[in-house]
């Protein structure tokens, strides 16, 4: 297994990690996480990091794998389930405490199946689809908001309250503008490809 290849299974083990520390019952078993900073939980800064850390691995195997000629088939396969399950998981379970997010995240798991079976189309035609700009801008996005809110919205929860108070942050509000570039490339990417679309008869 190459470097770009580990990193890419580092990314899958973080991905574990951040889901065990956020879903499991630490209350209900009588751990008490301490407090660490500006309210935040001890298991939501170790995720923080995590993530943060596991965001830079995103960037950092695509690099070396092209730089360094190091594509494989399994980076092909791993490299996009990783960097779903990462965000994916990510939104739902944050709608535990934050139930406006309910609606990101079915935005970014429909954007996530619509444009993989496009892509399974256009294999089968021998097809290659490119990606769009507003699809790496949704991916910039979603990293950025789930820091913040992964990070108890600081430093915005300074001066946030009053929204906060509607079930609203910087950071969800972060979340929503992620979850409309995540539509905005979905529309985008079906447009580009539309010709996958087609029967054979009709492309004659």
């Amino acid at each position: 297994m190459n470097l770009p290849n580990k990193i890419t299974t580092f990314r899958m083990v973080c991905v574990v990690i951040i889901v065990f520390l956020l879903c499991f019952p630490w209350a209900a078993c009588g751990v008490n996480m301490p407090m660490m900073f500006n309210g935040l939980t001890l298991e939501y800064l170790i995720s923080f990091v995590l993530f943060i850390v596991a965001s830079f691995s995103d960037f950092l195997d695509g690099y070396i794998a092209r730089k360094y000629n190091l594509v494989t088939t399994y980076g092909k396969f791993m490299d996009p389930i990783a960097d779903k399950l990462l965000v994916d998981s990510l939104f739902i379970i944050l709608c535990r405490d934050y139930p406006t997010l309910v609606i990101v995240a079915v935005i970014m798991i429909a954007r996530d199946l619509v444009v993989d079976a496009v892509k399974l189309i256009a294999a089968g035609k021998n097809k290659i689809v490119a990606a769009n700009m507003w699809g790496k801008a949704k991916t910039v996005a979603q990293m950025v908001a789930l820091s913040f809110v992964l990070f108890g919205d600081w430093p915005f929860s300074y001066f946030d309250s009053p929204i906060a108070l509607h079930g609203f942050s910087v950071s969800i509000i972060l979340c929503y503008l992620a979850g409309v570039l995540s539509l905005m490339s979905m529309i985008v990417y079906i447009y580009q490809n539309r010709d996958v679309f087609k029967d054979d008869k009709e492309e004659k």
